[in-house]
């Protein structure tokens, strides 16, 4: 019977036990500190990385996996069994070229090809991880990949998701707002709250002064978007500060009924964009 593997990049944000549990290759994307090069959550852990985040004189940057890493992780998966059918999930395109580099790893391995499919998630983070959980449960039960995928197409149109951003000096190092506003946001304490359209691009859904405020209108965005529905999936991101995650769980508590609930790490290439204190909250159907 031919076994279905799933690949994802780092930026899905997994919690390691989960990837383990379910056999999910992660490829790490690269961090860079100056000279200093770490692969995401191997060479750099959260922890470590929103520890030094505040003290780096610059803006940490990041790169995608090459191509040839992608088709040393494909060839190895079909050389240990070639009968093995490869899913790959990875971050939006219009916001890195990780996508990319897999569909170009897929066109240099042309025998094998047809049975590597490259999926462009567009979304960041756990916005897409519970997607690649998902199709790796999927997979366990023996589920063909043309299933696969159309359940994580239904997962990816129902999901909702908002990041609230503790600081604008990210942003605002990151190019994405001027200098200017970034003071002025500062000087009145304002905490913009972000989400990803349908292209897969970070915009703009309000900003909100001070963070507990910012907090219930996030709850307030996602009962809008979800009217009449109680029962939810929910996994909260957070900036390697678990108590900020575990407090929102226990806020939405108050106006849904939580089934599944994940609390994960936005991890360090995510973070380099958005900065300490931020909280990104994914909900789906349960």
């Amino acid at each position: 019977m031919n076994r279905t593997v799933i690949v994802t990049d780092s930026t899905s944000d997994i919690p390691p036990a989960l990837a383990e549990k379910y056999g999910i290759e992660v490829v790490p994307l690269t961090l860079m500190f100056g000279e200093e090069a770490f692969r995401d959550n191997i060479d750099m852990t959260p922890e470590q990385f929103y520890e030094r985040l505040p003290r780096s004189p610059q803006l940490p940057t990041t790169s995608q996996p090459s191509p040839v890493e992608y088709m040393k992780v494909y060839s190895s998966i079909l050389e240990r069994n070639p009968d093995s059918r490869i899913l790959s999930f990875h971050i939006s395109s219009g916001l890195s070229g990780t996508y990319q580099s897999a569909v170009l790893a897929k066109s240099m391995l042309e025998e094998q090809g047809e049975v590597i499919t490259v999926v462009d998630s567009l979304s960041a983070s756990y916005g897409f991880g519970f997607m690649v959980v998902a199709a790796a449960r999927m997979a366990a039960e023996g589920k063909a990949p043309a299933e696969i995928l159309e359940s994580v197409e239904q997962l990816r149109q129902s999901r909702k998701l908002y990041f609230l951003v503790d600081t604008l000096e990210y942003l605002q190092k990151g190019g994405r707002i001027g200098k200017a506003s970034a003071i002025l946001g500062t000087l009145l304490n304002i905490k913009p709250i972000l989400s990803i359209d349908a292209e897969g691009i970070i915009y703009a859904v309000e900003k909100v002064r001070g963070r507990k405020k910012a907090v219930a209108r996030m709850i307030e965005l996602f009962k809008g978007d979800l009217p009449g529905v109680d029962k939810i999936n929910v996994a909260v991101g957070h900036t390697a500060e678990p108590a900020y995650g575990e407090e929102f769980l226990q806020e939405l508590a108050g106006h849904f009924t939580l089934e599944e609930k994940v609390l994960t790490n936005v991890g360090p290439v995510v973070g380099s964009h958005v900065g300490n204190g931020t909280l990104a909250v994914f909900i789906w159907p349960a």
